[in-house]
């Protein structure tokens, strides 16, 4: 974590996101009022005070967590990890009647095992509970109130509540997937990426259970990213504040505008249609989006300009036909249906994307889980290329 400058107020704070998207996190967290915005590997720092904790949880789409650190130290065994999370002053921080989970990463320690110093740093909190209240508050890994983030990376220990509970990608809206779905910070992530000014349609002709169609209206009609969440970890916090949180989101709600383009969302599949209206009646966003049952090649334009956005699938192994085949197909349905769009495919397997046939204009390393994959953009122009620069010129 970076040192802190005298002047600069509010608490610290940690957001967690995906590796490639760290940069839009940032923007985002400049936007709500973040001060000393800084961006690490998959984090984001920054300082600010209470209610802007309240909003990054509430209105952030590309962060998966925020984390307040409330103990740094060097650690270098057992025993100095066990005495210095003891000295936090834990019964200030929560209800005894809480239960707790902690969680830990550690990289490049002398302590080794992130399963020990999880269980190290539950006996700390523990104990101290016990000689100060005469009680333990319980740890439980099903429905905890209160999450302890443990990190220790070369001997440096960060101990945080996590005031997100749940992963924020969980919005809530979400109530049938297929396998694998398309994560909602990394759909909010590519959505951010692709620059898209929201003027104009947003398709996504393949959309499976509709996360990029619904994070895409969520987006453009300004609907916080956490509207659908029933519950966030500061709420079980000893200095929460509930009219701070009403406050904040009733700001956000008075921000909830109308998009004037069509969202469309198509899938040939039978089984994805059905799941994407479930979700999209679950978020209240069925006639906001357009939902077809059809193939790609049938999905029509309707504004005349806009971007399509999808993840098709990408399989592992390039000899297959049916592969490349559809990659083919992808590509001539973009150059014959929608010239002057915009095109950004997600793949897990770029060498197939070659056979969309297409010039990328942009390429961008992104993590679909564990999967190191591309956000691909290609410029559909009206005319060939060389007739559009002429143009512009």
């Amino acid at each position: 974590m970076k040192p802190l400058k005298k002047f600069e107020k509010g608490m610290d704070l940690t957001a967690k996101t995906f590796a490639g998207l760290e940069g839009v996190l940032a923007s985002e967290l400049e936007s709500l009022g973040a001060v000393s915005v800084e961006t690490g590997k998959r984090v984001v720092y920054f300082r600010g005070e209470k209610d802007l904790l309240y909003k990054v949880n509430y209105l952030c789409r590309t962060a998966l967590r925020i984390l307040k650190p409330v103990g740094v130290f060097t650690v270098r065994n057992e025993k100095e990890l066990y005495d210095k999370v003891k000295r936090i002053d834990w019964p200030a921080l929560f209800d005894v009647r809480k239960k707790f989970v902690v969680s830990a990463s550690v990289f490049h320690s002398s302590l080794t095992h992130s399963h020990y110093v999880a269980l190290k740093t539950k006996d700390a909190i523990a104990d101290l509970f016990r000689e100060k209240t005469g009680k333990r508050p319980f740890v439980s890994k099903e429905n905890p109130q209160i999450y302890i983030d443990v990190h220790i990376s070369q001997d440096k220990c960060t101990i945080s509540l996590d005031s997100s509970g749940e992963s924020l990608h969980k919005r809530g809206y979400r109530i049938a997937a297929d396998k694998a779905p398309l994560n909602e910070v990394l759909a909010a992530g590519m959505i951010r990426l692709s620059g898209w000014k929201k003027e104009g349609d947003f398709i996504d002709p393949m959309c499976g259970s509709g996360t990029l169609p619904i994070e895409a209206a969520m987006e453009a009609m300004q609907i916080p990213a956490g509207y659908y969440r029933k519950h966030f970890a500061f709420e079980d916090w000893k200095d929460f504040e509930p009219d701070l949180w009403e406050n904040v989101k009733q700001d956000a709600a008075g921000q909830i505008t109308e998009y004037d383009y069509p969202i469309i969302a198509s899938d040939k599949s039978y089984k994805a249609f059905g799941m994407a209206r479930m979700n999209l009646r679950n978020a209240g966003l069925h006639k906001d989006v357009v939902l077809l049952n059809k193939p790609f090649e049938k999905v029509n334009p309707e504004s005349g300009k806009g971007i399509l956005m999808f993840n098709p699938p990408y399989g592992i192994r390039l000899e297959d036909r049916d592969l490349i085949e559809l990659y083919r197909h992808i590509g001539d349905v973009l150059k014959t249906k929608f010239q002057g769009y915009e095109a950004w495919i997600i793949t897990g397997n770029p060498e197939v994307a070659k056979f969309i046939g297409l010039k990328p204009s942009r390429k961008i390393v992104l993590y679909n889980g564990a999967i190191e994959s591309r956000l691909i953009q290609f410029e559909l122009y009206a005319g060939s290329r060389r007739k559009r620069k002429n143009r512009d010129e």
